[in-house]
């Protein structure tokens, strides 16, 4: 008996396009800049012969102003001096996935979406923040960890999406919801300790009204620099902890050498 040939399914491709979403993410919490230093790099690319216990001796191990300089991404052009990676606020619209009922996977929105360009600007006026981290040794060693802290901060931003697998409900719902959970810089809520970097989705028509986020569009490029240049303690903690760094520093007479 000869055998049925089945007939072949027509293969049917969907058209995809490129979508679009423009919106300027307001902070609801500080952000918390964590570049890794120029030093660390260094390190890492060509690292220095192991200090003998006189080098340490004769060195301090920190230069707090020198490491919250270090502490960000800097634009060489443009309105603001401070930046931030595009790839962070991919990275939480990605992981706000997770949490959500539906079809909308970590992975999917991963490869369906993109943020032009490589940095953002950073509006707002960053502080000197010094704070105390455990380290990630086996004693998980304390240490004063140096960085910049925005508390008032925006980014504008565009989000770009492959239609019509995604459209604009879904990105700006799960933009909405990565601000709420996910978060963005050092200590975001994500990481389930801090809620550094948390911040509420407003159309760009809706932040030129908003006196407020108008004032924060204020601090821009000179406000920073000179804010880098001379620095404004985040809080109390800092204050107390630079005044005494200072102090000892002279006292003990040693030079300056912070490792990375």
């Amino acid at each position: 008996m000869a055998k049925k040939i089945e007939a072949e399914e027509p293969i049917i491709i969907t058209q995809v396009e490129e979508g679009s979403l423009s919106a300027v993410l307001v902070g609801r919490s500080p952000l918390v800049l964590n570049r890794m230093a120029e030093k660390a790099m260094q390190q890492i690319l060509y690292p220095s012969p192991k200090k003998t216990t006189a080098d340490k001796a004769a060195t301090m191990k920190h230069n707090p102003i020198e490491e919250y300089r270090n502490s960000v991404e800097r634009l060489p052009d443009g309105p603001t001096l401070l930046a931030i990676q595009s790839a962070a606020p991919k990275k939480a619209l990605a992981a706000a996935a997770l949490d959500i009922p539906g079809s909308a996977t970590k992975a999917k929105i991963g490869r369906l979406t993109w943020v032009p360009g490589q940095y953002l600007p950073i509006y707002g006026t960053p502080h000197i923040f010094m704070s105390i981290v455990r380290m990630a040794d086996m004693n998980h060693t304390p240490d004063v960890r140096t960085r910049a802290i925005v508390p008032q901060w925006a980014i504008p931003l565009s989000i770009n999406f492959v239609e019509p697998m995604l459209n604009p409900t879904i990105i700006l719902n799960l933009l909405v919801a990565a601000g709420l959970y996910i978060g963005i810089g050092d200590g975001r809520n994500q990481k389930g300790g801090l809620n550094f970097g948390q911040f509420e989705v407003m159309s760009s028509a809706v932040a030129k009204q908003n006196k407020d986020v108008q004032a924060i569009f204020a601090q821009g490029r000179n406000v920073q620099v000179a804010a880098m240049d001379d620095p404004d303690p985040y809080d109390t903690q800092t204050a107390e902890l630079l005044s005494w760094f200072e102090l000892e520093r002279k006292t003990r007479g040693k030079r300056i050498a912070a490792v990375a």
